[in-house]
């Protein structure tokens, strides 16, 4: 009886050790996030090109692919904000399980045909928070050519992980998603395009 109850303790140490681990190892891991997507953020403000034509050419052609900024060998394709969240992140060009660990990254779509679909860790510097928005609530996507996106929020949903087809489907305009804490779900907000910034 002894022995089992010495060995129930211990288990319970090495458990609660583990937790604490793996809690330090998030919050670290988050920090580190936050921090790599502001040094971005700097980079990618300086390198947008703020010479526009008057009519932008993805107008004249919606289907060129969307122009990039090269940092450290990763492709950045602009920036979005959700000021309810008060979040301003680089997008990169296309995602990967090692890029979403440093920012969003454009899973599919794009800007100019109203399709665009953005993923991120659910890291709270990242879309952590994404469950928070509600219709109504903005976001702004800028791409490297300075043309501005904004949106209106107008539902969000939860998804299982493996619904490829439903995260695709419905034609919205901008889509937000992120996976929930233990990644058998993903929180998804659908946006419209707005006419201008409210």
């Amino acid at each position: 009886m002894r022995k089992l109850r010495g060995l129930c303790i211990f288990l319970g140490v090495v458990m609660i050790i583990s937790a604490v681990g793996l809690t330090g190892y998030n919050m670290w891991d988050d920090y580190r996030a936050a921090y790599e997507s502001d040094l971005m953020l700097q980079y990618i403000y300086g390198a947008i090109d703020t010479e526009q034509p008057e009519i932008p050419d993805y107008m004249r052609n919606p289907y060129m692919d969307m122009p990039t900024f090269d940092m450290n060998g990763y492709l950045y394709i602009g920036i979005v904000s959700i000021p309810k969240l008060e979040l301003m992140l680089p997008v990169m060009d296309n995602w990967s399980d090692a890029r979403l660990k440093i920012s969003p990254c454009r899973y599919t779509g794009s800007a100019y045909l109203n399709n665009m679909i953005i993923a991120a860790h659910n890291y709270d510097s990242h879309f952590g928070r994404l469950k928070n928005l509600e219709p109504g609530d903005t976001v702004t996507f800028t791409d490297m050519a300075n043309n501005k996106f904004y949106y209106t929020v107008v539902e969000t949903e939860t998804l299982r992980r493996t619904a490829v087809e439903e995260m695709e489907s419905g034609g919205w305009d901008l889509t937000l998603f992120t996976c929930t804490p233990g990644g058998r779900t993903r929180v998804t907000v659908r946006c419209r395009l707005a006419d201008e910034q409210t």
